[in-house]
């Protein structure tokens, strides 16, 4: 064994005898890290000239960008980058950035780049000439924000995969639809991206087809066509694609949808590898409380009916309508408890199907006059409107819609505490994110290429929550925590609110029908206007370090502003399940507990032991896991970040083995009660699941 894997190994020695950690072995196991494996593989250059002039005449650079700038200004961002003397504080964070991130040659002998210098590619390749923007990024990227992997990895790079990687599609009720759409998801995995397709229009087993009775197929088939496109277009063969599927609990095919991710399902539904999604309107919950049944629709009959789609119309809404109507078949009656007892008990044994909110996610959209939210992506975080395309015979145009794409970003909330000018972090990061949208153009869906111009959708998010808390001496889940997430969040919402606004107002130019949004008639900011200001503890103060306290008049003058002006992006918030980056930058994932005080990685014939961020032995009682935080104390906090959010949280919840169906069930409709949009996986204690390595950013 490597002596750095050796000496990180032993951060465990003593702690299974004594409960101490001996934490000094894993900074042993970083310097010999870098001495036995990084040192001695860097290539080594005169200059930054020859460095440069290297990287690209040898094609590993983009030409083009490095041109946007004089030899002077890049030297200087170098300086920058360097003079902040970064150390990895961890082993995994350092082996993490190597082995994944950095520059190496074409056979994978020499490494090109060090940590300073992809945040500086990073900075210029996105600032796109911009001098000021790229040495802010320097600034914001170095201290606190963290783009996501497949911008933080692709960014310059000639041979290079694209920005985003985390996508939406709405699929129609027609052979075409069903095949375009699956090709869709064929390109999409190839470019490395981790895709949702909204089955909730297709008729169910047993509809008619050409009026002719029992002739459907269903939505299973189209699933197992999906899972067998995710596998077979697999980047390079290095890992499968990545899918969800969702749908509607009122669509007729909802029994065996819900029964395919069991471990015991026949072969004819069962999905092996593609995740599966339902969505849940409020009606739903109410039937449940009365122990109702639920009516089965078929999405055939609502559309021949009424002329949409059945995921075009709130389902709580129009049920009784639906009821009272003959020409709607009533296709099945479930008693609405033991249909939910089923979906519980399926996400005990796999952990599937996420859960999406329905009503909980329309009702409080801005942008609910320009369309419904039909479902969310393969991490649950990303909630935008989109608009089903029509795809017609090959001698006729096709009527594209709205699709969508998902660019992503992260702020390490313990760094961001202490920036000089938190609303300075947000706009850079806000500017990063917008470039990435504009320099992204997947020409071969062109559904999100149309929404990606028109609605210019970003989601801003952050990580390390748990690692700060635990710095702050604060108890995860406690009222200071949750405090401390709301009015961070609230900060945050407010700087990308105005950071949007002034992009807007030097461009000219805004979203999609922003006219039609709660934002242009002032509606989205009357809850913070006439919210009533509250005293914060010394405590939640402490934590909040350098986070302004946003009052009343600074809302109502940012929305006599974006009244005005108006907003660039239709959306900018999105908290995903930050992997990759929260061990590059030593923070704990997300906003979501740490699963263990240190994590046991292993990784091909090597281990790697991670001690949580800032972890030692006085602290550790602080990092309470996972599994042992109250899952009503974990809801509050998610529902007070979440009511700042404008699209979604990416949500776990963690059980352990000795929990009922009745108790899940019950922290679920706590999480509706609540206000949370959506729910990502149920994670049981010693239950391992493979999680969406596309969306983990």
């Amino acid at each position: 064994m490597k002596t750095y894997l050796k000496l990180n190994n032993d951060v465990l020695n003593r702690y299974s005898t004594t409960g101490q950690l001996e934490l000094e072995k894993d900074q042993e196991a970083t310097r010999r890290y870098f001495l036995e494996y990084v040192n001695v593989r860097l290539r080594y250059f005169i200059d930054l000239e020859e460095k440069i002039s290297y990287l690209v005449d040898e094609g590993y650079y983009e030409k083009e960008f490095i041109d946007m700038y004089e030899m002077e200004f890049i030297k200087h961002l170098y300086k920058k980058a360097y003079d902040y003397n970064f150390r990895f504080p961890s082993f995994m964070s350092a082996s993490k950035f190597y082995d994944s991130y950095a520059m190496k040659s074409r056979d994978g002998e020499e490494i090109l780049e060090k940590y300073e210098d992809r945040i500086v590619i990073i900075a210029l390749y996105l600032a796109q000439g911009n001098k000021d923007l790229a040495e802010r990024s320097v600034e914001a990227i170095m201290e606190a924000y963290q783009p996501a992997t497949p911008t933080a990895l692709n960014s310059g790079k000639k041979a290079r995969g694209e920005l985003v990687s985390c996508f939406k599609l709405s699929m129609d009720d027609s052979m075409n639809s069903i095949s375009e759409n699956i090709g869709y998801c064929l390109e999409l995995s190839r470019l490395g991206g981790g895709v949702g397709v909204n089955l909730t229009d297709l008729r169910p087993l047993g509809d008619p087809i050409k009026e002719i009775l029992n002739r459907a197929s269903g939505v299973m088939p189209v699933a197992k066509l999906l899972e067998n496109s995710f596998s077979y277009s697999n980047q390079l063969g290095q890992r499968n694609g990545s899918g969800v599927v969702y749908l509607n609990i009122f669509h007729a095919d909802i029994e065996n949808f819900i029964s395919s991710k069991k471990p015991n399902a026949d072969d004819k539904i069962r999905l092996a590898t593609l995740s599966t999604g339902i969505i849940i309107p409020s009606i739903f919950f109410n039937l449940m409380k009365r122990d109702k049944d639920i009516v089965l629709f078929s999405p055939y009959d609502i559309f021949k009916e009424y002329g949409k789609r059945m995921s075009e119309v709130s389902i709580s809404e129009m049920y009784y309508e639906l009821l009272d109507n003959p020409k709607i078949r009533k296709i099945k009656r479930l008693n609405a408890r033991k249909l939910y007892t089923e979906v519980k008990k399926a996400q005990f044994e796999s952990g599937y199907p996420f859960e999406i909110f329905d009503d909980n996610v329309n009702d409080v959209h801005p942008l609910k006059n320009i369309g419904r939210v039909k479902m969310s992506n393969l991490c649950t975080e990303i909630l935008q409107v989109q608009q089903t395309s029509l795809i017609t015979d090959q001698d006729e145009p096709n009527e594209y819609g709205l699709d969508v794409s998902c660019n992503l970003g992260s702020i390490d909330i313990h760094a961001a505490t202490k920036v000089n000018d938190f609303g300075a972090l947000v706009d850079t990061a806000m500017h990063l994110l917008t470039n990435v949208s504009q320099m992204t153009n997947i020409k071969n869906v062109p559904s999100v290429v149309k929404a990606n111009k028109l609605m210019h959708s970003v989601g801003l998010g952050c990580m390390n929550l748990h690692g700060h808390l635990v710095t702050e001496e604060i108890m995860y889940g406690s009222k200071d925590s949750v405090d401390f997430m709301d009015h961070f969040m609230e900060a945050m919402n407010y700087y990308s609110l105005q950071s949007s606004m002034e992009i807007a107002k030097a461009n000219g130019e805004t979203f999609y029908r922003f006219e039609d949004s709660d934002y242009a008639t002032g509606i989205y900011f009357d809850q913070y206007v006439n919210e009533v200001e509250k005293e914060l503890s010394p405590v939640v103060l402490k934590a909040l370090g350098n986070i302004p306290v946003i009052t009343p008049k600074m809302w109502e003058t940012l929305k006599q502003d974006v009244m005005q002006y108006g907003l660039f992006h239709s959306y900018r918030l999105a908290i995903a399940p930050t992997g990759s980056i929260s061990y590059i930058r030593s923070c704990t994932a997300s906003i979501a507990p740490s699963t263990e005080r240190v994590e046991v990685r292993d990784y091909a014939d090597s281990r790697t032991i991670y001690p949580m961020p800032h972890l030692t032995n006085d602290n550790s009682h602080l990092y309470v896991e996972a599994y042992d935080v109250n899952p009503y104390d974990l809801i509050d906090l998610y529902a007070a970040s979440q009511k700042h959010v404008d699209q979604g949280i990416s949500m776990t919840l963690y059980v352990t083995d000795n929990w009922t169906t009745e108790q899940l069930a019950k922290v679920y409709i706590y999480a509706w009660m609540k206000g949370i949009k959506s729910v990502y996986y149920v994670r049981q204690r010693l239950q391992s699941l493979e999680e969406c390595v596309a969306c983990q950013i």
